[in-house]
């Protein structure tokens, strides 16, 4: 199995959300082969607590106004891991530390990385 296009679409914005945010490190896993529950985990890290939650926060609001709906949510409380679950796509938003801690991309290290496109910096546009 791979990843499906409704997941992939649901990435896309999800990625474009979290870097809006200063989200660092994104890496996009299929994880459809050993889960049954999901296609991709996206994986962010965020530099302080309160980064943390506004990156949750501006990908939750995102994939909320293209009609995605959180199944589940957690950890927004203490801002150290944020996991919001929508079906397909499930998104981690880390403290750096604890990333390096839980070291999910480790773990899922057989499964296929899932390209995205950030846009690029205003800097980059005029290089």
């Amino acid at each position: 199995m791979t990843a499906s296009e409704h997941a992939k679409e649901l990435l896309q914005l999800a990625a474009v959300a979290a870097d809006s945010k200063a989200g660092e490190d994104l890496v996009a896993l299929d994880v459809s082969e050993p889960l049954p529950f999901a296609d991709i985990f996206l994986l962010v890290s965020g530099n302080s607590e309160r980064n943390v939650v506004a990156i949750a926060g501006e990908v939750e609001d995102r994939l909320t106004e293209a009609g995605a709906k959180a199944l589940r949510r957690e950890g927004r409380e203490q801002g150290r891991w944020v996991l919001l679950d929508f079906g397909d796509l499930v998104v981690h938003v880390f403290h750096q530390e604890d990333r390096q801690y839980y070291s999910l991309e480790r773990l899922w290290r057989d499964c296929p990385v899932v390209p995205f496109q950030l846009p690029q910096p205003a800097s980059a546009e005029h290089a």
